[in-house]
């Protein structure tokens, strides 16, 4: 887990990151709460549309009932949660990036400006393959 390492150890600032690492889900969650951040995972694989990805992502963050399921009301909740460091795995990313573009860039976009701001840094993990004009750094070094 060596680009997880790193970014649990802060030689890689929060941000959206591509991650290629084939580690399960539980094992990834282990890490990082190990480290003392909280963990949150997207099965895109399972979640393959706009309103099935933002329906996840609510239940991986804990959003409030309340949540609309719109771009609005995803950087709404995304400023409003704390407990430390969050590390949001998405598996399956490719997917919706590759049926609903636009969906996919406003959600990553979103996301991307969690990761500055709010009571608590982010950082997303995008892993699997996706399509190759996605400008997404790598983690994996």
């Amino acid at each position: 887990m060596s680009g997880l390492a790193g970014l649990l150890a802060g030689h890689h600032p929060p941000g959206v990151y591509q991650w290629h690492a084939a580690f399960g889900p539980n094992d990834v969650r282990h890490t990082v709460e190990h480290a003392g951040a909280r963990f949150a995972y997207v099965d895109g694989w399972t979640h393959q549309d706009k309103t099935e990805v933002l329906e996840a992502l609510a239940e991986a963050l804990e959003f409030p009932d309340s949540f609309g399921h719109n771009f609005e009301d995803l950087s709404e909740c995304l400023g409003k949660v704390d407990g430390g460091p969050v590390v949001l795995l998405w598996d399956g990313w490719g997917p919706l990036a590759r049926s609903d573009r636009r969906a996919f860039d406003v959600t990553a976009d979103i996301l991307a400006s969690r990761t500055a701001d709010g009571p608590c840094p982010m950082t997303v993990l995008l892993r699997g393959e996706g399509p190759d004009d996605v400008d997404v750094p790598s983690l994996d070094g």
